[in-house]
């Protein structure tokens, strides 16, 4: 691991620079993936960099690089400085040295053991176990069992006297099972992903998931399709997540809101004028951004700019009240934003990112919410989305469902899928559950040069009314 010492760069950037920053990062992924039973991948990989700021005549630019000499971070403060002084006059805002705060602070992962301590060896056998726990039936065609280990440090200078540091370990656990017969066939899985150490790597929780996977495909591959009409909706936690990344943490972005984004990853259909304003929900909606989540993947102390992360009300009662943008773009909008100043890696600039969304509990009980619905499906784990460029209308369908007739659990059904439109779906909310479970991705994709990042939600079941529920071909 090389020594990294700023400060003679920081130095000799400020020679000439209103203010400069570099972000080192450091990242270490392990991969391992079992397919029936035997070695399918086997992969490490480092990466390590710093990203050097300046501001210069009003406008913040960067400039990155793998050489870490003291030599090689001046050359890279000299081409941002260079830069940055040539766009300074097409700036779309005069930005100070007050967008950038001047912090002291460290972060580390909550885990009972940290993942540099994990054998390997025990990783793989996890996922063998999981694996042969899916080995139901000649129909289970495919048996597979992935886990990722990351292991990030992040450690931020500034001209102010900010120094900062942060350690993260995050895994990445998929165990998934496809049972066919005929032209027919149906997949389930299990995922679990957040900040965690050695203590997630348990051979009998895989095993017990496993199998437990493998039954479920089965049954859906006997199963009848799901029925196509409008009826009551109960979604689960894991696939709640899909449903606030992609129809609150989007069009919330402030950059989106301001277009930055529209090229690309689309606007929104959120205007500026509609925060404090819009009912985007229920009463019942209240989603909150929250980087101290224990174990969510996004959870931090500070964003890549700096700036201390808190946890914030998004939406409160159902109205809208904030945006996820960070000081920049609170600055540029004029409208309250968050910590969310976020890189996917050492040679990418921050952007405006969503971390942890998520929708706080309520006080209903998942057998109450099925006991209240008449007619309608409880559906589980997200399979496949669609979502327009203004996040407005879209389309999701899930791996698992099960009937609700008359106030009672019924049979599985196989292909659900559900479509809406953002505002009065979230409307139609009518119960929320009164326990959370947290989610997470490590591939949200935004921005140009693209970034993928990592993100979490956490999210209890929920009800809600009058849904278009569909079902479909495998």
């Amino acid at each position: 691991m090389h020594q990294f010492d700023p400060q003679e760069a920081l130095s000799h950037a400020q020679k000439a620079a209103q203010w400069a920053g570099v972000r080192y990062s450091r990242e270490v992924t392990q991969s391992r993936a079992i397919r029936n039973d035997s070695p399918d991948s086997n992969h490490t990989s480092c990466d390590e960099g710093a990203m050097c700021e300046v501001l210069v005549d009003g406008h913040f630019g960067y400039a990155a690089t793998a050489d870490l000499r003291p030599e090689g971070l001046k050359r890279a403060f000299d081409q941002a400085i260079a830069t940055t002084r040539a766009m300074a006059p097409y700036k779309v805002h005069a930005f100070t040295e007050a967008q950038r705060a001047a912090v002291q602070g460290r972060y580390t992962s909550p885990a009972q053991s940290r993942l540099s301590q994990v054998p390997l060896a025990q990783v793989t056998q996890c996922l063998q176990q999981a694996s042969r726990a899916m080995a139901l039936s000649e129909q289970v065609v495919s048996r597979s069992a992935h886990a990722t280990l990351v292991q990030t440090q992040i450690d931020y200078y500034a001209s102010n006297g900010t120094q900062t540091t942060q350690q993260f370990d995050m895994v990445d656990i998929l165990l998934a099972a496809t049972a066919a017969e005929g032209v027919q066939s149906q997949t389930r899985s299990w995922n679990q992903t957040g900040q965690f150490g050695g203590e997630v790597f348990d051979a009998a929780v895989f095993a017990q998931q496993g199998q437990r996977v493998a039954e479920e495909a089965l049954a859906l591959l006997a199963a009848p399709n799901c029925p196509t009409g409008t009826m009551d909706l109960i979604l689960m936690p894991d696939q709640m997540m899909l449903q606030i990344h992609e129809s609150i943490g989007h069009p919330l972005e402030l950059d989106r809101i301001l277009g930055d984004e529209r090229n690309y990853a689309g606007w929104s259909f959120v205007q500026p004028s509609d925060f404090g304003q819009l009912r985007y929900g229920s009463e019942l909606m209240n989603v909150t951004f929250d980087p101290t989540t224990e174990h969510a993947l996004a959870s931090y102390a500070f964003d890549d700019g700096g700036h201390p992360a808190q946890r914030e009300f998004l939406i409160e009662g159902g109205i809208l009240r904030r945006g996820l943008g960070s000081v920049e773009s609170q600055v540029r909008s004029g409208l309250p934003g968050v910590a969310n100043f976020r890189s996917a890696a050492w040679n990418r600039a921050p952007i405006d990112r969503m971390a942890n969304i998520n929708l706080e509990p309520g006080s209903s009980d998942l057998q109450a919410m099925i006991a209240s619905v008449e007619h309608g499906v409880l559906m589980a784990t997200n399979r496949s989305w669609s979502i327009d460029d203004y996040r407005n209308k879209f389309q999701f369908g899930c791996e698992y469902g099960r009937i609700i007739r008359k106030g009672q659990l019924g049979e599985v059904v196989r292909n659900p899928n559900y479509r809406g439109i953002t505002v009065d779906f979230w409307r139609r909310l009518a119960a929320v559950g009164q326990h959370s479970e947290v989610f997470g991705t490590l591939f949200c994709g935004k921005g140009e040069p693209s970034q993928v990042i990592r993100v979490g939600h956490a999210s209890p079941p929920c009800l809600f009314r009058g849904v278009e529920v569909f079902g479909g071909q495998a």
